[in-house]
């Protein structure tokens, strides 16, 4: 990227940042206390998959400015719009379900932006000593970026930001700010899920990536710690991370059931149509009229969700689920048995395997 220095552009988007999105807060630093702010568009966000450094390229603009500056102008915006969540597991269809908000010309989707990682993160150590922020000082720039997080373009009747699955831990925090703030929360029966994360040709990277963090936020869950990370078989891992993500998932749902809607990703394939009047009607979402009913040949069904430009589809998704489920069989089967062993000795999963039952 190309950092731009001179005060002018700082300025410019400094000015901009109170109500447009064309001053995207891009990163968030703690430790120097600054943002990236970079000039964004409205394509550019339909466009974005991921609101990482791949939207960084050699022309993009942009300067960091003290996150005291940011917070200062976030406090000036005028319009803001109401702000919604999509949280997930993981490769349960949390993009497919952005890209379908968003063709309803109504909704700007926020695909995985990276200070929300980074918020998730410092959540983590709040009432630590080694905690960077106070939980005054965390709930002031939670507040900062869902401002910003809330601007709009003329024709945004509200913001639909998807999380990274391992974000979702700093869902009540985001939720608890604004009771008028929804969330749909989407996740997989545990089989299908093993099968679709060992089914990903970088799966192993993945799982291990995000491995860490979700094996402590299981243990804060259990009352005894499962095996270590270094010890789980690849099917094993795709379980752990399951659990973790599910349990996650009913604490929040249990905490704020108003503001929470859970979808099971099958069932929503099942049945799009249905899924997404739920959907809409939680979230709030205004559609065009015959919009639902016109779903089943909106162009998003047809392309990967994650990269546009490959064809793809729930038939294709099936295929690959079929293969997966040939393939890593053993590893499927180790990874429930997993599940297994570790809920009769743990009622929290034994009820949650309960609730997973076909």
């Amino acid at each position: 990227m190309t950092s731009v220095k001179n005060s002018s552009t700082d300025i410019d988007l400094l000015a901009a940042l109170p109500d447009s999105p064309d001053a995207y807060p891009q990163k968030l630093d703690l430790v120097r206390t600054r943002v990236l702010l970079i000039a964004f568009d409205e394509s550019s966000y339909r466009g974005a998959s991921f609101l990482d450094d791949r939207v960084l390229g050699p022309a993009t603009q942009g300067a960091w400015v003290p996150l005291e500056r940011a917070a200062s102008a976030a406090r000036l915006g005028q319009h803001p719009r109401p702000l919604h969540f999509i949280l997930h597991a993981g490769h349960v269809g949390s993009t497919l379900l952005s890209r379908l908000l968003e063709s309803t010309g109504t909704v700007l989707s926020l695909r995985e932006p990276l200070p929300l990682r980074t918020l998730a993160d410092a959540s983590d150590d709040l009432d630590r000593p080694d905690s960077l922020l106070s939980s005054e000082q965390f709930m002031a720039v939670v507040e900062t970026f869902a401002r910003l997080w809330s601007r709009g373009y003329p024709g945004t009747q509200a913001v639909v930001l998807k999380a990274t699955s391992s974000s979702a831990r700093v869902a009540p925090a985001l939720l608890r700010r604004d009771l008028g703030s929804r969330a749909v929360y989407l996740n997989l029966r545990a089989e299908p899920y093993l099968a679709t994360l060992l089914a990903g040709a970088n799966s192993a990277i993945d799982l291990r990536g995000h491995g860490s963090e979700r094996m402590r936020r299981l243990c804060q869950r259990l009352a005894s710690p499962p095996q270590p990370l270094h010890a789980l078989t690849h099917g094993e891992l795709a379980a752990m991370s399951w659990l973790a993500e599910t349990l996650t998932q009913r604490e929040l749902l249990h905490a704020m059931p108003g503001q929470v809607l859970a979808v099971d990703f099958d069932d929503f394939l099942a049945d799009m149509a249905t899924a997404m009047a739920r959907v809409t009607a939680h979230l709030r979402v205004a559609t065009a009229p015959g919009w639902l009913a016109q779903l089943a040949a909106n162009p998003v069904l047809m392309r990967y969700s994650k990269a546009p430009n490959h064809e793809y589809s729930p038939a294709l998704r099936a295929q690959v689920l079929k293969q997966a489920r040939h393939e890593h069989r053993d590893e499927i089967r180790r990874g429930l048995a997993w599940l297994e062993t570790l809920a009769r000795s743990e009622p929290a999963v034994a009820r949650v395997l309960q609730v997973d039952a076909p």
